[in-house]
């Protein structure tokens, strides 16, 4: 863990509230899907929630961003109401993208967020055209994309590298490594298990970081959003992390030893990052505790708002799957 937190109290408790809001959105999300309110497949990014708070508060209002299934916290990070967000896990048209698609695939034009993919490694080649688009329109907006490391596995990643590098776009590749590849160890699917060495083949920078730190994630992601205003092309960022839960709620998860979950909770990016700002004297008992009845409200008040929310008539489950004129 970082030494000290190097920021304003009023910035220091933002991040801790927003890991909060993150995991307390997920928890009750876990809950939901046992009560059969939400269906299909469901990912939770518990244990994981540094890096998206650390990489979205550095990135811009407009930068863009293309997430992985597990993308609840980035959408949240990224501006998508949390509202919107339970609705569509609900199925609700008052959801963003009118509820459709299940918890993988939010989305949400209006504040850059370009989905979650269901597609493992389907963001990278998303990212790098979100980013040639941009330099076509001579823009200055940078574009990040998440993805696990099981991605580095799959062609389109080093497609996706080798034109990033070669058109030297503004692409921050953001690797959660959790090293388990849905429920294969990193061991025991690439043979090169150093990352960042796979990507220097391409001659791009890259860095790993520890993203049970959120500090850590934060100054990463700054440093390699400044080289890449500069002009230096792509960054490339391995957040080494891990996941408190299974890889969806439908799996019994027998691949991980329980000894090595349990030591990495000691870990967990929430409160190893409260420990440190009551040490610093940035947070007291009392001032923890509002953050989490503000997260706690927050998700209550999004639950009832997807409560009360409505499914599309039977008559529009056609729409925009069809184009209503071929000759447009």
């Amino acid at each position: 863990m970082s030494l000290s937190v190097p920021y304003p109290a009023e910035f220091a408790r933002q991040l801790l509230l927003d890991m909060l809001r993150i995991r307390y959105l997920e928890e009750r999300a876990a809950e939901l899907y046992g009560e059969g309110k939400i269906r299909g497949f469901l990912h939770l990014y518990i244990g994981q929630e540094a890096i998206a708070v650390g990489v979205l508060h550095a990135l811009a209002s407009d930068d863009a961003v293309v997430a992985t299934y597990r993308e609840h916290g980035h959408a949240l990070l990224k501006g998508v109401p949390m509202r919107a967000i339970v609705a569509k896990m609900y199925g609700c048209r008052e959801g963003c993208s009118r509820g459709r698609g299940g918890s993988m695939h939010l989305f949400d034009a209006k504040t850059r967020f370009f989905g979650g993919n269901a597609i493992v490694g389907g963001s990278l080649p998303l990212a790098v055209g979100l980013a040639l688009a941009e330099r076509m329109r001579d823009g200055k907006r940078l574009t990040a994309c998440f993805f696990g490391e099981g991605a580095l596995a799959k062609g389109a990643a080093a497609e996706s590298l080798n034109l990033a590098a070669l058109w030297r776009l503004p692409v921050l590749f953001c690797c959660e490594n959790n090293l388990y590849a849905m429920g294969t160890s990193l061991a025991r699917s690439q043979a090169q298990t150093d990352l960042c060495a796979k990507v220097h083949a391409f001659k791009v920078p890259a860095r790993s970081v520890d993203g049970m730190d959120v500090v850590a994630v934060h100054e990463a992601t700054r440093a390699a959003l400044g080289q890449m205003q500069a002009g230096c092309g792509p960054c490339f960022l391995e957040f080494r992390t891990y996941r408190f839960r299974a890889r969806s709620m439908a799996d019994p998860e027998p691949c991980r030893d329980k000894a090595e979950v349990e030591a990495w909770k000691k870990r967990g990016p929430i409160h190893t990052y409260g420990a440190q700002l009551e040490a610093q004297g940035l947070l007291d008992e009392a001032g923890r505790r509002a953050l989490e009845a503000e997260a706690a409200a927050e998700v209550e008040a999004a639950v009832a708002f997807a409560e009360a929310g409505s499914l599309e008539p039977v008559e529009d489950l056609l729409r925009d799957v069809y184009a209503s004129d071929w000759t447009q």
